[in-house]
């Protein structure tokens, strides 16, 4: 699979499920944008040492997915934009009679909101490219749902839904639009959090990873990064070319339950 010659967009890129499934795109041969809300030394550091690798143009750009204009400015700043992967998220636990009005606000705005911005800004790029790939980043809580995770799960089902009609709206178009929906994924945020939940509930790692965090995932094993950026990478190609307006579960079964 080559894609060479295409501009990708990868927001909240610079760590976890952005940041894999950016490497697996220039791997592939795409030019990268990579993103995030920082604007550090480090941030541009990361695309310069991801472009070097793959041998790709790879660059960072600054911009806050909570802030419409900014998440219009930063496809208009890419300047081509054939495959956008929306990305970038957030997360807060808490029942809804005490769910913070500000987190709620802030998780619609970057889980779903800026999935509308930035897809609005790219498709005009895209129709005039001939070609575009949508992959909107979004979980098996786009499809189920847990308790006390009510902006989280509106979001990411609101995001199911932006991605269908999505696909509708060019449907008779070289553009494909779907949702990946990941299931638990091994981040290094997550790997931060098993030594507090070790001591939490006095268990061991492997315990602590089977019966606590894979509770809900039958195949008791993570997903990579790798495996997400595969996937996207698949949805990119011409093999693709008829998948649009889906949902693909990496999630070791858990929405076969």
């Amino acid at each position: 699979m080559s894609l060479n010659g295409k501009t990708a967009i990868v927001t909240g890129s610079t760590s976890g499920i952005g940041l894999g499934v950016a490497r697996e795109l220039a791997r592939a041969g795409a030019s990268l944008i990579l993103n995030s809300f920082t604007d550090r030394e480090e941030d541009h550091d990361l695309a310069r040492e991801i472009g070097e690798e793959f041998g790709v143009t790879a660059r960072y750009v600054s911009a806050d997915m909570a802030k419409p204009d900014q998440c219009r400015a930063l496809v208009e700043t890419a300047g081509a934009c054939d495959i956008l992967v929306n990305n970038a998220g957030i997360q807060h636990v808490a029942a809804i009679e005490e769910f913070p009005v500000e987190k709620w606000d802030a998780i619609i705005a970057i889980n779903l909101s800026s999935t509308f911005h930035t897809t609005a800004a790219a498709l005009p790029l895209m129709r005039k490219a001939g070609w575009g790939r949508i992959i909107n980043i979004a979980s098996a809580h786009g499809l189920t749902a847990s308790p006390y995770k009510g902006a989280y799960v509106a979001a990411k089902h609101g995001m199911v839904g932006f991605t269908k009609v999505t696909a509708l709206e060019t449907a008779r178009e070289p553009i494909t639009a779907n949702a990946i929906c990941p299931g638990y994924v091994l981040t290094p945020l997550v790997e931060d959090q098993i030594p507090d939940t070790m001591k939490e509930y006095d268990m061991s790692r492997e315990e602590v990873i089977e019966q606590v965090m894979l509770e809900r995932q039958p195949s008791k094993e993570f997903a990579t990064v790798e495996e997400l950026g595969g996937t996207a990478v698949f949805l990119c190609s011409d093999a693709a070319a008829q998948i649009t307006g889906t949902t693909i579960s990496v999630d070791g079964g858990w929405t076969a339950l």
